[in-house]
């Protein structure tokens, strides 16, 4: 049965969300087309390009994402105090960059205290991850249908959501996100892992491996902590420690051998609460294993009571992966 799109995307519980579309029937229609042959691989800048667009337009923070051939993915932090501070000005310039001037021209012929009204609800639209997702869906689909000559869906179907209800959530999700790629074994490395979020990042810090405290980082993805960034939103983590990790757990994942973290990753692990073993498990099996939630057992259980829904799939598996409250 399917979760309304209320019980899955709570802000009140979490900010950070794995949002992922597939192409219809999975087909390649942003790869190799296996039947026809035809390379539609160009499609896939179109969705960066897209996503970072909206990003600006939006107040979400991209953390991660990757463009496959038949399915993309992403991992959006919602900024909700940046879409507060907007002023009514600021919204309509936000929105007339979406949908066009006339679009502001409506709002500012209404009365005042409906133009007020108005502008709330486009404030609230701003900041909803069903409107950035339609607005990257949409375009998309229209452009590969007008290119093929083509009607009908390009979309399976509604984009899916999980809710990462904690840190370790997060830099799973991040990871399972950036390792698509070796996941699927049409890349060998991170740095060769092109449209994704991990190429970027390395491509970007190229100049400052040796000092990654210093390098600098994309400005269209979250950054990571560094010692350069003030009061800008960023991910509680070091590029170096997140690169390190990427770099061994795409190892394991790839050797096939379950449970091979190396010592040295193991600080970031517990401070998140995560077993290796956890760890390799949610990145392999994210999806598969968990619902529209991610995170610790105990966190399933308060979200699942405020929604007065079942228990979300993935709270057992969350309580082998987790390690016990001391």
């Amino acid at each position: 049965m399917t979760t309304a799109r209320a019980a899955q995307i709570d802000y009140s519980a979490t900010q950070y969300y794995h949002l992922m579309n597939r192409c219809v029937r999975r087909s390649y229609l942003c790869g190799v087309d296996q039947e026809s042959g035809k390379d539609y691989s160009h499609r896939k800048q179109w969705l960066v390009d897209r996503m970072k667009q909206l990003a600006n337009i939006f107040s979400v923070h991209i953390c991660a994402y990757a463009v496959m051939s038949n399915h993309y993915h992403l991992v959006l932090y919602v900024n909700l105090e940046m879409a507060q501070n907007w002023s009514q000005e600021e919204i309509l310039a936000r929105w007339t960059q979406l949908f066009g001037p006339s679009a502001a021209k409506h709002v500012a012929t209404l009365p005042l205290e409906l133009a007020f009204r108005k502008c709330e609800e486009l404030r609230l639209r701003l900041s909803s991850l069903s409107w950035y997702m339609r607005c990257l869906n949409e375009p998309i689909a229209r452009r590969s249908n007008l290119e093929d000559e083509v009607d009908g869906r390009f979309w399976q179907g509604r984009f899916k959501s999980q809710a990462l209800l904690d840190d370790g959530a997060v830099l799973s999700a991040m990871a399972y996100v950036d390792l698509n790629p070796i996941r699927a074994k049409i890349a060998d490395t991170p740095e060769n892992s092109e449209f994704t979020s991990i190429y970027e990042r390395i491509e970007s810090a190229k100049a400052d491996l040796n000092n990654l405290e210093l390098a600098k980082q994309p400005e269209e993805l979250m950054p990571f902590n560094s010692v350069v960034l003030h009061s800008l939103p960023k991910l509680d983590f070091t590029l170096k420690n997140y690169l390190e990790l990427i770099d061994t757990t795409g190892r394991v994942l790839r050797d096939d051998k379950p449970g091979r973290i190396v010592d040295h990753h193991e600080p970031i692990l517990s401070r998140l609460n995560l077993t290796p073993a956890g760890w390799l498990h949610i990145v392999k099996n994210l999806e598969k294993e968990f619902c529209y939630v991610v995170g610790h057992s105990n966190k399933f259980e308060n979200f699942a009571k405020k929604h007065r829904v079942r228990s979300p799939m993935g709270r057992k598996m969350a309580m082998q992966c987790y390690k016990k409250a001391s």
